[in-house]
């Protein structure tokens, strides 16, 4: 008799909880996984012309974009991912070990976690725009000529190509996602027991050895769980570009071939046609594709984990 009541004061206190995730969360995934299989969904009407199997989906794969789409997210993921991480995990350690204004430095790199995503990409549309940019000034000081990172001045000009608007991209990533990690890791840094320090000092243990043999080991279950959640979001990634580049994602007057697109940023496409006949199914396509990937690499990095985290 206790233990329902028990159950029953718990499903009462994680009632609001499961409400709102069921309004904004459970119904939205449910709903888009129903409209990706309706054939010619007229959003206004609300009414489609029965169910398509892969229909919607082919559609999505077969425009323009899509292949620029997963070009981009994959350099996004796969070069922003790792450098972050592991620049995150350098700069936590360095953190750990200084004991004066280290409260100040922590306050410091946090700040980017709680600014505006677009408020901080128009800081670095700024700081690589081409003609005053900080970048460049700097650039110059060292008598380097300035180079046209971001700002196209006519289509198709040379000046400016899809490697330097996505290497700017690049750094706004990588420096606006260390703050959350530096958090984690300096929390898992402090909660390590000195002892384990304190015998390598005893045997002059190189400090090399300790971090690759103490520090990360025992770092594993946060390494894992931010290389995990940095993976999602980097899939996600569409604010950062919409900061830098405006709701073109490109810069001003590039070609398609050097647009900035992500596969968040073809769903949102989709969307800006919502009139248009199956665009908001073709929305819903892009992002279960979306889901796919990122469920996909995330079941490969559990797997992974299970043998290299140490708990």
């Amino acid at each position: 008799m206790l233990e329902k009541q028990s159950n029953v004061k718990a499903w009462l206190y994680l009632a609001p909880a499961m409400l709102l995730l069921s309004v904004f969360t459970f119904y939205p995934l449910f709903n888009a996984f129903f409209l990706a299989f309706l054939r010619d969904y007229e959003f206004l009407l609300g009414s489609a012309r029965g169910f398509t199997f892969l229909g919607n989906f082919i559609n999505v794969i077969n425009k323009p974009d899509f292949g620029i789409a997963m070009k981009n997210t994959a350099v996004i993921t796969f070069v922003s991912v790792p450098i972050a991480v592991i620049v995150a995990l350098m700069i936590s350690v360095a953190l750990n070990s200084i004991k004066k204004f280290q409260g100040f430095l922590q306050t410091v790199f946090f700040l980017p976690y709680v600014t505006n995503a677009i408020a901080i990409g128009m800081a670095f549309a700024f700081i690589f725009h081409s003609d005053y940019g900080l970048l460049n000034t700097m650039l110059g000081w060292v008598g380097i000529d300035p180079i046209n990172w971001i700002n196209l001045r006519q289509a198709g000009n040379a000046d400016t190509s899809w490697i330097r608007a996505m290497f700017a991209l690049l750094v706004y990533t990588i420096w606006g996602g260390l703050a959350f990690k530096i958090m984690v890791f300096l929390s898992g840094l402090q909660s390590i027991d000195k002892q384990y320090y304190d015998a390598a000092r005893i045997d002059a243990t190189p400090k090399r050895r300790v971090f690759s043999k103490i520090t990360v080991p025992l770092l594993s279950p946060m390494i894992a769980y931010i290389t995990i959640t940095s993976f999602i979001g980097a899939f996600k990634a569409y604010r950062t570009i919409i900061g830098m580049f405006g709701e073109s994602l490109r810069p001003p007057g590039a070609l398609s071939k050097d647009s900035l697109i992500t596969i968040v940023g073809l769903v949102y496409d989709s969307l800006a046609h919502a009139d248009a006949t199956g665009a908001i199914s073709e929305a819903a396509a892009a992002s279960i594709i979306l889901f796919l990937i990122i469920l996909a690499f995330t079941l490969i990095q559990m797997q992974v984990s299970k043998r290299r985290v140490h708990f």
